[in-house]
This record gives C-alpha cells, sequence and structure tokens, in this order.
C-alpha cells in the first residue's frame, strides 16, 4: 500500500459520512369536493386539517389542488382561523401568498385561488372534531344539493348535536320516572331532527371514504 503523501490527516477507513435526515413526506390531505359537474354554491367541498398549523397542514392541501385543479397561487382566509398569518406560506415547488381579512370573510372557510382556472371555498374542519362529525360536515360542504355556507353547516350541526342531547336528557329522564322516580310529567318538545336547521347528509360511513 502505497504511503499517505497528502499534506492533511491521513483518509480514515470504515467511517461513514452522517446521513442526512429522512424526511417523512405529508399525509394527504383530507378532503371532500363537490362533482365539477355541479353548478357551484357556497362551497366547493371541505377540508379537515390534522392541526391548526397552517405551515404544516397546507403543503398537502394544495398538492392535492396542484394534481387535480390547477397550482393553487394564493389563498385567503379570516384572522382569527389560524394561529399565524404568514403573507407567505412554502409548499412544493412554489410559495403561496396569503391574504387575511378581520371582517366581511366567513372565518370557518378557506379560499384557493389557481392560476387562470379559478377559486375553490372550502369549509375549514376543526382539526379536532371527531370522525363521525367531520364526516357528516364534509359530505354536506360536497353535496350539491345544498345551499349553505361554512359557518351555516357548523352552525346546523351544533343544533344536531344539541337536538340529540334533549333526547338523551328525556330518555333518562323516562327511565327513571318509569322505574318509580317522580311522576311523569309534560317534556317540552323540540322540533324533529329534519327540520330544516339540521343538515340532511349521507350516510357517515360513506362519507368518510372520502375522508382520506
Amino acid at each position: 500500500m502505497n504511503p499517505h503523501t497528502g499534506t492533511g490527516p491521513p483518509p480514515r477507513t470504515g467511517v461513514r459520512a452522517p446521513s442526512r435526515p429522512v424526511r417523512t413526506p405529508p399525509r394527504p390531505a383530507r378532503l371532500a369536493l363537490r362533482p365539477p359537474t355541479f353548478p357551484p354554491g357556497p362551497l366547493c367541498g371541505a377540508w379537515w386539517p390534522r392541526t391548526d398549523d397552517l405551515f404544516a397542514e397546507l403543503p398537502s392541501l394544495t398538492e392535492a389542488f396542484d394534481a387535480m385543479r390547477g397550482r393553487v397561487s394564493r389563498m385567503a382566509s379570516h384572522r382569527d382561523t389560524w394561529p399565524a398569518t404568514p403573507c407567505d406560506l412554502p409548499v412544493p415547488g412554489h410559495t403561496v401568498k396569503a391574504a387575511w381579512f378581520a371582517s366581511g370573510f366567513d372565518p370557518n372557510m378557506i379560499r384557493l385561488f389557481s392560476y387562470g382556472v379559478g377559486r375553490w371555498d372550502l369549509l375549514v374542519v376543526p382539526p379536532r372534531t371527531e370522525t363521525a362529525t367531520a364526516a357528516r360536515l364534509m359530505a354536506a360542504a360536497a353535496d350539491p344539493a345544498l345551499h349553505l355556507t361554512a359557518s351555516e353547516l357548523l352552525a346546523a350541526e351544533r343544533s344536531l348535536h344539541a337536538d340529540d342531547e334533549a333526547v338523551r336528557e328525556q330518555g333518562q329522564m323516562e327511565q327513571w320516572e318509569d322505574e318509580g322516580g317522580a311522576p311523569r310529567r309534560p317534556w317540552p318538545t323540540r322540533g324533529p331532527l329534519s327540520t330544516p336547521a339540521t343538515v340532511t347528509v349521507r350516510d357517515p360511513f360513506v362519507a368518510s371514504r372520502q375522508v382520506r
């Protein structure tokens, strides 16, 4: 073996270069969209982010739209929807410009713009929403037969929960009275769960198949 003749230290054998950290690719966006063949409504669909970190969540959303509807160049949202409100949001391959509104914009919605294609208004399902609730909201937002805004959909879902809770409490009271509790008394009546304030949606299991 020839001796080392360089001016630096002799090369060390058996030592590997430090490996670069492997970046985990973002998980696919949980997205449900209206069929493109139907006329547009107040919403084009719904997005269910996993966290409220827009820097971490927006790349997977724009990736889905880049492939299906055209590259997203800009977005708009309400200032109170996200903890951070940056003007520039880096996503794979480009940067999305952001506009933030303090009023006159639905706080439960995000608006995406694509080059020369158009815009899309999406219901933002809160990240910590239960799976069944999120499935109902996403199915409703993507249903061409419904024409509700993002805030109206969330209000309808809250009304549905309130009605379910009232029915549950009434059942518990009737069971207690049947078992010898206080004499039965009239219970305040509420409208049926199919009142106009309640959103009629597809089977949550069917909707959950759209939540990727």
